[in-house]
């Protein structure tokens, strides 16, 4: 059984969720803080954590730096009513998986969970279907024959297999790309997104208009 970590502070929402997710078969531990929900972790082992953003004590954008600074590489997706864009980068240079945004459709939130632990799975065996990352040799193979990839192809890659099924944002592949005296571009992350393409016809990444790109396994 999946153990889920809930951090929400709207008591009725909390409740509502817990029914959901437990109908489901997860097990599910409600925090209405940040304080609480971090105490928590150094407790209990959880597979997943759904954070509100604007909770008292700890928020959980830096409840979420804390854990990562800790090494705690938990998958986490965001529930928020943020719509700016900094918000959402930043939740994702602090080590978020996914967001969604409320209102949301409980259907859509069983999707992108059950999406989050297929994932885990497959990124524990180093492979998205026949994309495989041998980490030691720092190269991706494809029906176990290797990829001939530039260093940032590889990055691009890689980053793309690691968030699979899900949107990365294009501001976080350049500053994973690009430092600051390169100063990457859309442009330039297009040409790079092409040459993939290319080379994996039978790949789905898919542009996700004004916000990233995904692979879709």
């Amino acid at each position: 059984m999946n153990k889920i970590l809930l951090l929400e502070d709207d008591i009725l929402l909390g409740e509502t969720l817990i029914d959901l997710l437990e109908d489901e078969g997860y097990a599910v531990s409600h925090f209405p803080n940040g304080q609480d929900a971090l105490d928590a972790t150094f407790e209990n082992k959880f597979d997943l954590y759904l954070l509100d953003i604007n909770v008292p004590q700890i928020d959980g954008l830096t409840l979420l730096k804390e854990l990562r600074d800790a090494s705690d590489n938990t998958p986490a997706i965001y529930l928020t009513s943020h719509q700016e864009k900094d918000k959402l980068l930043e939740g994702f240079n602090n080590g978020c998986d996914d967001f969604i945004k409320k209102p949301f459709d409980n259907d859509e939130l069983l999707v992108r969970i059950a999406s989050i632990f297929k994932r885990t799975k497959t990124n524990n065996s180093d492979c998205v279907g026949e994309l495989c990352h041998d980490a030691t040799h720092k190269r991706i193979l494809y029906k176990s024959h290797e990829l001939d990839l530039s260093q940032k192809e590889y990055k691009l890659l890689l980053l793309l297999m690691r968030h699979v099924n899900s949107t990365v944002p294009k501001e976080l592949i350049l500053d994973e790309l690009w430092n600051l005296s390169e100063g990457g571009s859309d442009g330039a992350l297009r040409v790079y997104i092409n040459r993939l393409k290319h080379l994996l016809p039978e790949i789905n990444i898919q542009n996700v208009r004004a916000v990233g790109y995904k692979l879709v396994s």
